[in-house]
């Protein structure tokens, strides 16, 4: 039989090369056209915020009646506090359901439904999280008696925590999933019990998977105003939490207070500045847990 001009193999196939040179073309001048903006925003942000980046800038409190004096300190240490309980009640939790959801629940219509629960809560909007907390906290705040229990650290790290939760969850399942079903059946066959299958093959083998979806959802946590504000977080704050029920303030909220400021140096100069601390405290983070993420690849190699 034979094929029209149209239809034939040579014109197909350089149909198909067309469509993938042209598919590159694209993707790269998207991620160059990506890359050079971040980069004029980098620039811009340095030009501004490094003439006010010093130790005494880290040291210092907020201050309204002496711009030049004013630091960061109270919210740099809010936000390293929330960050470290978001990872306390984040990580056992998420990493506990997706083992559930994966390897121990059945497979019917409940589980299902909880797998779509958890897959619409991820793209869930941050303030609706940041609601839902004020009506949690603010319940839990009139039957304990305690009226700063909505605006403390507490609350801020479990509401950031739920937000980031479906996320964790998802991308944990995911690297389980990833884990060829051969090495669950050759260690089954060999002895093991399901358990230690399960600790000793499965979850070491999913660890990297696992935190390239933590340092996903910190790097999410970390940026976020939206919620603590509609918490109640404190703006200007001269003092860092000593412990979870403490009052707080982050560095998010303090670069949006310095942004809505008349003074000049406010808006451009340390707001600039935050946002650089900001970021080195993100990388900080996520270096932490590439290290982490790839300590574990090197033990299974």
């Amino acid at each position: 039989m034979a094929f029209s001009a149209a239809g034939s193999p040579k014109t197909t196939a350089r149909g198909r090369l067309v469509f993938e040179t042209s598919f590159r073309i694209v993707c790269t001048a998207a991620v160059l056209f990506g890359f050079v903006v971040l980069c004029f925003l980098a620039q811009q942000l340095i030009k501004d915020g490094w003439g006010s980046l010093s130790f005494k800038f880290l040291e210092s409190p907020p201050s309204s009646n002496y711009p030049e004096r004013a630091g960061i300190y109270p919210a740099l240490m809010g936000t390293i506090w929330l960050m470290g309980l978001i990872l306390i009640l984040t990580v056992p939790l998420g990493i506990g359901s997706a083992i559930y959801l994966e390897e121990f629940a059945p497979r019917n219509g409940f589980t299902r439904i909880i797998q779509l629960n958890i897959t619409n809560l991820a793209g869930v909007p941050s303030i609706v999280y940041g609601l839902l907390g004020v009506a949690a906290f603010g319940f839990a705040a009139e039957a304990t008696g305690s009226q700063d229990l909505r605006k403390s650290l507490l609350a801020g790290a479990v509401t950031m925590s739920l937000m980031i939760l479906p996320l964790v969850i998802t991308a944990s399942q995911e690297a389980l999933k990833a884990v060829p079903r051969y090495h669950r059946e050759g260690s089954l066959a060999l002895g093991a019990t399901r358990w230690e299958m399960i600790s000793r093959i499965v979850i070491p083998s999913a660890i990297p998977g696992m935190m390239t979806g933590i340092i996903l959802g910190l790097s999410r946590a970390i940026g976020e105003a939206a919620p603590l504000i509609t918490l109640g977080a404190v703006t200007y704050l001269t003092f860092s939490p000593r412990g979870p029920l403490d009052l707080y303030s982050v560095l998010p909220i303090q670069i949006f207070d310095w942004a809505q400021r008349p003074e000049q140096i406010f808006q451009r100069e340390k707001s600039a500045a935050a946002i650089i601390v900001l970021m080195g405290v993100l990388l900080l983070f996520n270096a932490a847990a590439i290290f982490l993420r790839s300590a574990a690849r090197k033990r299974l190699h």
